[in-house]
């Protein structure tokens, strides 16, 4: 490949990249009326732990999702 090509290639990829460590750590806005989002670690997990078990008569979901 020329160099000019590897340079374009590059430049896109690290565009790409800071694109997405944005959407995934710059924080987010969420819908009007929906809590704001949460980040779980050992100091919050008692809280939800405890939101999930006060709905055990409602639909409930717990969705984690992990980058491995």
């Amino acid at each position: 490949m020329k160099r000019k090509t590897i340079t374009v290639l590059a430049a896109a990829l690290t565009v790409l990249g800071l694109l997405v460590f944005y959407q995934f750590y710059a924080g987010s806005n969420v819908p009007p009326g929906q809590p704001p989002l949460v980040r779980l670690n050992d100091s919050n997990l008692s809280a939800l732990k405890d939101n999930f078990n006060q709905s055990a008569r409602a639909v409930r979901l717990l969705v984690m999702l992990s980058p491995t």
